[in-house]
């Protein structure tokens, strides 16, 4: 897989990987809802919507709202936190991790197909 991608290359990456997401009949996730979902399955826990709002810069309720979507489609969950009420703890799902793995799945397949033949090891 090549490590140094053109801005064309990686574009094009990028539009494979989205056709490819179409094709599965996956859940359209939005940018802002897969910056969200990354961040709380690649970023170690605990997540809250007061956290997640300030580490992508945005207002709690564009988090309240993509976290609505998410939980409907079981991505990610919701509770109080028990230590202060005022906190709602995001929470990991099966299907969002499965979600995500299958993401990746689909990107290094895609990368590997274009990656040139022949080459280095």
């Amino acid at each position: 897989m090549p490590a140094d991608l053109t801005a064309t290359e990686a574009l094009g990456l990028w539009h494979r990987v989205s056709v490819g997401q179409v094709r599965q009949e996956r859940p359209d996730l939005s940018l802002r809802q897969l910056a969200i979902l990354l961040q709380i399955y690649l970023v170690p826990p605990p997540h809250t919507v007061r956290g997640l709002a300030a580490t992508l810069g945005v207002t709690k309720p564009v988090i309240t709202r993509a976290l609505d979507s998410m939980g409907a489609l079981q991505l990610v969950d919701r509770a109080r936190d028990e230590k202060d009420r005022r906190n709602v703890v995001i929470k990991r799902t099966v299907a969002g991790a499965l979600y995500l793995e299958n993401l990746g799945d689909l990107i290094r397949s895609e990368a590997r197909r274009s990656a040139p033949q022949g080459g280095l090891p």
